[in-house]
This record gives C-alpha cells, sequence and structure tokens, in this order.
C-alpha cells in the first residue's frame, strides 16, 4: 500500500500533466526509500524499480510497459491496471509470503547494491541507452514545458552549478 503523501504527489504530477512514467515516478523514489530504510529488501535495482511501477499501476497511474517489454511484464501491467480502483486486500497470508520473500532477497544483497546512487545512476543509463537520440530529446522538450518559468530557472542553475568543469 503506498504512503498517502506518494499518491498525493502522483495526483499533482497528473494535474499539472506530467506524464505518466512521472508520475509512477513518485512510487519508485518511495519504494527505493524503503530498501534503503531495510524495510524490505530486492534483488537489483531493476525489481526495485518494478515493484514501485506496480504500485503505481494499482493506484491508477496509466504507466504502459514499454515496446520491447517481455510477455509476462505486460501480462503483470495488464493485471496491475486492472486492479485499479479496487479495495479488495490480499489475503494476509499472500502479504506474509510477499514480505517475507523481499525480506529473503534483502539478506542476501545489500542495501546500498540495489538502491545506492551507483546503482541508481548505472540503471538509468542502461535504460538511457536503449531509447534513441529523437526520444531522448523529444522528451526532455516535453519536461521543459511542463516545468514552468521558475523550474526551467532552477534545472538551468543547478545545470551550471553541476557541470563537469574542465
Amino acid at each position: 500500500m503506498p504512503e498517502k503523501k506518494t499518491t498525493a504527489r502522483a495526483a499533482k504530477a497528473k494535474r499539472e500533466g506530467k506524464s505518466a512514467s512521472t508520475q509512477a515516478g513518485e512510487f519508485v523514489r518511495e519504494e527505493i526509500e524503503h530498501v534503503r530504510e531495510g524495510k524490505h529488501g530486492a534483488k537489483s535495482t531493476k525489481q526495485a524499480i518494478a515493484i514501485g511501477l506496480s504500485k503505481a499501476r494499482r493506484a491508477g497511474v496509466d504507466a504502459k510497459p514499454g515496446k520491447t517489454a517481455s510477455k509476462a511484464t505486460k501480462k503483470k501491467a495488464a493485471q496491475d491496471s486492472e486492479k485499479a480502483g479496487t479495495t479488495k486486500k490480499p489475503s494476509a497470508a499472500r502479504s506474509r509470503g510477499a514480505k517475507q520473500a523481499l525480506k529473503t532477497a534483502s539478506k542476501k544483497t545489500p542495501a546500498k547494491k540495489v538502491a545506492g546512487k551507483k546503482a541508481l545512476s548505472a540503471q538509468a543509463k542502461k535504460a538511457a541507452t536503449k531509447r534513441t537520440a529523437a526520444d531522448r530529446s523529444a522528451a526532455a522538450k516535453k519536461a521543459a514545458k511542463t516545468k514552468g518559468a521558475a523550474g526551467r530557472k532552477a534545472a538551468a542553475k543547478k545545470a551550471a552549478r553541476t557541470r563537469k568543469q574542465d
């Protein structure tokens, strides 16, 4: 069950016209925090992201799987989207089983390896290499459009501050 503030942030992003992936990002961020806090573990960064996306879809975010996603991933995404809006809780036995599986995963893989800065950076780079330049450019243009003047100014300042020094 996602936290109320996460759902509220995702709803705000939707009102602002941000993309489904941006809305889902709130749930992914929450999941990464859970791994870092030790609430549960994940075998990999990819798994932590998948859990967050699943939560997002169940909360009503229209996050569709990628074109190259496997049949199983597409099926799971469809199931999650169907569950959106339903309030039926999973059985206690199922909840315990899922929690136990994630706890076992955390014992084998340390949180830093899954949700550390390096791990997240490597995952982001890997995902970016699969996208075309035109696709990345279009996403950047849309982001700039929905950011607003204040947001653009803050982003420009950060870019100048964090730019690689020669």
